[in-house]
């Protein structure tokens, strides 16, 4: 095990970064992957019927590995290999944790820690232990149902997308059976602000916008994304508008090279060695400012007479107040606010008003703010007067971070159950529901950190890491009586996520090894069907997802009215979400015709809604006020040089949520995870320098020996990796979707002057 930390105390050698996103490195990164010892199971991997283990724009599934939803072949990118091979690495063999105790892990890195393998077989941290040890099946099930027989109110449960819809489904019918909603998931700490704006302002929760209507739009405008890092194919869709004559307003306080250029292998004589432009006009706010961005949008597009009043009178509500609202904001306040100016806006609404269809993308830069939700009704409200909903080629597309994290919110786990998934339920178990809402992630951690939660059941994800706050996630959870995590690798939540009693980490099969067919869903709505696969791993003692579930429902609940045991075959927990999810009704059949199929209700083509108007109901977002604390309220005692700023915490390049595959960030010109990224104006105002070692301090802790890497940044802003940077955070919610402001922390960067 490599205990080796970066960074020591000398200047990084000068890293600029590149020119470019994408190009030849993503080659060579190709053939590192599939040249490489495990490439024979990489290449059967790649190859397997089923969905792409990394971000909602994944392919895969029955049309072949490398085949996206319309047919389109040699889909595949780097990260989606990158995931593969980080489930192909051999199994943790059995001597390894009564060799390293969990004082000895707990001081691993993200990187370390998916380093160390597969997790190949049980085991369990008894309170007082300083290792885990082994446990039987027998075992596990015994201390899990004994745990889950507490009162209702004191189970929970979180998730991440990693699983399918099946384990998902099976998860929350077991939880409701039980009498609790405290079913905690990952997209409530990421884009739930997206679903709480979309379906407040159209009635869904989820993308409008299907692969083939972005296929069909000349104007992308894409906000608060690192797409080129995060969900490579889009990239190509970005070209292919670009080279057919349309625009792309990229909206983000860091220039992400491959937003302005990006080389795509997809395209290897047009793109790859020269690069392609994307952005056609790149828009710089403050961080958590996009708001004012589109409401300076909307008010020039108002005082041009470049608006569609008749689309609003037929198909709207309140859009009336929202005109009013813009016209009666001042342009100072707006630039004062976002930091773009008047010119740049008035060129972005040009774009927009001159192009045929519009599709407005965002990504957690828009989501994880204080004010998401609004920052999202003003991007519908933009929409909707230009007339860009309700009709090919336009519409509002959310970019999901996590290949079915979609998937987990269609199929009912969330703490507050949609009222046609309540009814549904109701009817299947025959009786009602609890109707008190659950805790969501925050409020699971709150609750926790109150003694109010007796046992957590982890189904993937890594809660401890994703959240705001890390001392207080590590203190929650830690007076938790039994903590269960389900996981195919380790990860830091289960070194630092201790619970007070009983720790289990159970292993479980990767999407593309198991032993049943499962389904998942992508980010603009379309379900994949997963075949069955086989594990690497050679004496491994893994569980099914689906058999740990129904299992343990089984011996909670018996069988009636639900046979638990019967839904082992997941063809009948097929039939199950087919009877009370809607949008699901093919799913019954899908195991016979192999059709995977686009959710019914939710892509729009036509500007009709499944509102109580039938009408897009528009949203009033005044305008946020936005400032940063002065130095002396950080409390440092002592003169100091240094500078305040909004930092953007974000993934680095070759990073899938919390788990870091590679430390350094080549685009960005970051050499470790170590660097905070800013502008030379606030470097050099601040009496800093490019390269130095400063403590950068937040309102939830501070972090010492951090390098300063002068970027393409805002001035006043600045980035750094999460989970590393969540330390630094207290939890500063949006009040309308409990979702942190990962993406504006007010952080004072400093070195004590001697």
């Amino acid at each position: 095990m490599d205990n080796s930390k970066q960074p020591d105390n000398n200047p990084s050698t000068p890293h600029p970064g590149k020119t470019m996103g994408g190009g030849l490195p993503l080659i060579e990164d190709w053939a590192n992957y599939t040249l490489s010892a495990d490439a024979i199971d990489i290449w059967k991997t790649l190859f397997h019927k089923s969905a792409c283990l990394s971000c909602a724009w994944g392919t895969g599934g029955q049309k072949g590995g490398f085949t996206n939803e319309v047919g389109e072949t040699l889909q595949r990118c780097v990260k989606s290999v990158e995931a593969i091979s980080s489930e192909l690495q051999p199994g943790i063999q059995p001597h390894f944790f009564t060799q390293y105790s969990v004082t000895d892990l707990q001081q691993l890195t993200s990187h370390e820690a998916d380093k160390l393998g597969r997790l190949t077989f049980p085991v369990i941290l008894r309170k007082g232990d300083s290792h885990y040890q082994r446990i039987s099946w027998d075992e596990v099930y015994n201390l899990v149902e004994t745990a889950f027989k507490k009162p209702s109110d004191r189970i929970a449960s979180y998730s991440s997308g990693r699983s399918s819809n099946e384990a998902a489904y099976l998860l929350q019918l077991m939880m409701r059976s039980l009498g609790s909603n405290n079913l905690a998931d990952c997209s409530d700490l990421c884009h739930r602000a997206s679903a709480v704006g979309l379906k407040t302002v159209f009635g869904t929760g989820t993308s409008l916008v299907s692969l083939e209507s972005l296929k069909a739009s000349d104007c992308v405008v894409l906000v608060g994304s690192n797409a080129p890092a995060n969900h490579p194919r889009l990239m190509n869709e970005l070209i292919k508008i670009r080279d057919r004559g349309g625009t792309v307003i990229v909206i983000n306080p860091v220039e992400e090279i491959g937003l302005k250029k990006f080389a795509s292998p997809a395209f290897p004589l047009k793109s790859l060695i020269p690069g392609s432009d994307i952005a056609s006009l790149f828009l710089k706010p403050h961080p958590g400012s996009d708001l004012a961005i589109f409401v300076g949008i909307q008010k020039s597009l108002i005082e041009r007479g470049l608006i569609q009043p008749d689309f609003l009178e037929n198909y709207t509500e309140n859009w009336q107040t929202i005109l009013q609202q813009s016209q009666a904001t001042s342009w100072e306040t707006i630039t004062d606010t976002c930091g773009v100016s008047k010119e740049d806006m008035e060129t972005a609404a040009t774009l927009i008003s001159e192009a045929n269809g519009v599709v407005f993308a965002w990504a957690m830069g828009v989501t994880q703010q204080l004010h998401g939700v609004e920052t999202i009704f003003s991007i519908a409200n933009t929409a909707l007067m230009t007339a860009n909903v309700g009709k090919l080629g336009a519409g509002l597309m959310p970019i999901r971070g996590h290949s079915n994290v979609q998937g987990f919110g269609s199929m009912g786990v969330s703490n507050i159950l949609k009222k046609e998934i309540q009814d549904a339920l109701e009817t299947l178990l025959g009786r009602s529901l609890n109707p008190i809402p659950g805790y969501d992630a925050r409020s699971l951690i709150d609750a926790a950190d109150d003694n109010k939660v007796d046992s957590l059941l982890c189904l993937g994800g890594n809660l401890y890491a994703a959240n705001p706050d890390l001392t207080q996630a590590k203190r929650a959870l830690g007076n938790i009586k039994t903590v269960i995590y389900l996981s195919t690798k380790p990860n830091l939540g289960h070194f630092h996520g201790l619970a007070a009693e009983t720790t289990l980490i159970l292993p479980v099969y990767a999407r593309f090894e198991n032993p049943h067919k499962t389904t998942v869903e992508s980010g603009n709505n379309f379900v994949r069907l997963n075949d069955e696969g086989k594990t690497h791993l050679q004496n491994a003692d893994l569980v099914s997802e689906i058999d740990f579930m129904t299992e343990l429902a089984h011996r909670l609940l018996g069988d009636s009215p639900v046979d638990w045991r019967k839904l082992q075959d997941t063809r009948y927990v097929r039939k199950l979400i087919s009877e009370t999810i809607p949008g699901y009704e093919k799913i019954a059949h899908i195991d016979e015709t192999k059709e995977e199929f686009t959710i019914s209700g939710r892509i729009f083509t036509e500007p009709k809604f499944p509102t109580a108007s039938g009408k897009a109901m528009m949203q009033e977002t005044p305008l946020p006020t936005i400032t940063l604390p002065q130095p002396s309220e950080f409390g440092v005692s002592g003169p100091f040089s240094g500078v305040v700023v909004a930092l953007i915490t974000g993934r680095s390049y070759r990073q899938h949520n919390t788990v870091v595959y590679r430390n350094d960030d080549p685009y960005r010109g970051m050499p470790h995870r170590h660097c905070i990224l800013m502008n030379v104006e606030d470097v050099t105002k601040a009496g800093l320098n490019n390269y130095q070692r400063v403590t950068v301090q937040g309102d939830g802790g501070k972090l010492d020996n951090i390098e300063i890497i002068c970027g393409e940044i805002k001035p006043g802003a600045a980035l750094m990796f999460y989970p590393e940077a969540n330390i630094l955070m207290k939890a500063h919610l949006d009040k309308r979707s409990q979702t942190p402001a990962y993406k504006r922390v007010p952080v004072l960067v400093y070195n004590v002057d001697h």
